[in-house]
């Protein structure tokens, strides 16, 4: 028979392990929902990261007309690209659109970001796109009298090129120029050192065609046509059988707006792999891009088409009348008045 004592001692053994049961209960339902949180934000997180592939095609443009610009190799602009943001996944890339971990340095005056890379809270260029960080990376290199010996390198010398960014003491990786090149090796990224026009690099390989440029933006939910942004402006890639009619009544613009808008009467046709814009040009580049070496067999149109500038303010611009072309060599103005 039991006692008061032992009754009450038996209900408070009782209540602890009912405390206990019922906090183990807890916790492994926390632990369950945590883990749960956590493969999420893992799997989200790996859907989300931009393959090597991906990055590539998204920004060789870029690679190219900086090259065009200055006479750094493709090839080592975009391997450079692909090492320092983790090909655009990396902290740095994604909070300032920084893609070539260049620091602040002395004389920066632009936005910046704190981080820890050799120390704690470096100080890391900030810009506001990732042209911006390309164009930058330019004129870091072509600015800095420690880096003149590299333009004096074969451009299509990118073995070259990726010891040379080592020795002038770009990073301080041992083997940052092996890096390099194997990422160029791997992704022939040499092919793009050819110096093509955008609409030769479209065409050079026929099914990348819709993925050439930055797909950032769809006009459009029901086409299947994607709708791109070069130097800020929609434009769209021309494809076999299209004609201005086609184009417009798709994104719903006017047919000669559409013409005009390319610098085309309006009886032309549209020519395969050919960029249209689906907007106005604007009618001079911006502060980065002053003028432009002609290539050959480019026209004064398509260096408009290029630059996404109108072609009567370009040749005005440079004295010009329509029509009228420059030498293979020559410089081309694209932002300031001639001087006669």
């Amino acid at each position: 028979m039991f006692s008061i004592e032992g009754w009450v001692e038996i209900k408070e053994k009782n209540f602890i392990f009912e405390s206990v049961f019922h906090l183990i209960i807890i916790m492994t339902r926390k632990f369950i929902l945590f883990f749960a949180f956590l493969l999420g934000f893992v799997i989200i997180s790996r859907s989300q990261r931009v393959s090597r592939q991906d990055y590539i095609r998204n920004y060789q443009v870029l690679a190219i007309r900086e090259m065009n610009r200055s006479g750094i190799p493709a090839s080592i602009k975009m391997a450079q690209a692909c090492l320092e943001s983790d090909d655009g996944n990396s902290r740095l890339a994604t909070m300032s659109n920084n893609h070539f971990g260049i620091k602040c340095k002395t004389g920066w005056k632009g936005e910046f970001v704190l981080f820890d890379d050799d120390a704690k809270d470096e100080c890391f260029r900030k810009y506001p796109s990732v042209e911006d960080s390309y164009i930058d990376h330019t004129n870091f290199l072509s600015g800095s009298p420690r880096y003149s010996f590299l333009f004096r390198i074969d451009p299509r010398d990118y073995k070259a090129w990726a010891r040379g960014l080592k020795e002038a003491g770009y990073a301080t990786a041992k083997d940052y120029p092996e890096r390099l090149i194997k990422i160029i090796e791997d992704n022939e990224l040499s092919r793009l050192d050819e110096k093509l026009s955008q609409e030769e690099l479209i065409a050079f390989e026929q099914r990348k065609i819709s993925q050439a440029f930055e797909e950032k933006l769809t006009i459009n939910p029901y086409s299947t046509r994607n709708v791109s942004k070069v130097n800020r402006l929609k434009a769209v890639i021309v494809r076999e059988g299209d004609t201005f009619a086609l184009i417009s009544q798709e994104f719903g613009i006017n047919t000669r707006e559409l013409s005009q808008f390319n610098d085309y009467p309006l009886e032309y046709q549209p020519q395969p792999n050919e960029i249209l814009y689906l907007q106005k040009k604007h009618r001079r580049t911006d502060k980065n891009h002053l003028y432009h070496i002609v290539g050959p067999d480019e026209t004064m149109h398509y260096i408009s088409q290029l630059y996404g500038i109108r072609y009567l303010p370009l040749i005005r611009r440079n004295q010009m009348r329509p029509g009228e072309e420059r030498e293979p060599g020559q410089k081309v103005s694209l932002r300031f008045k001639v001087r006669e």
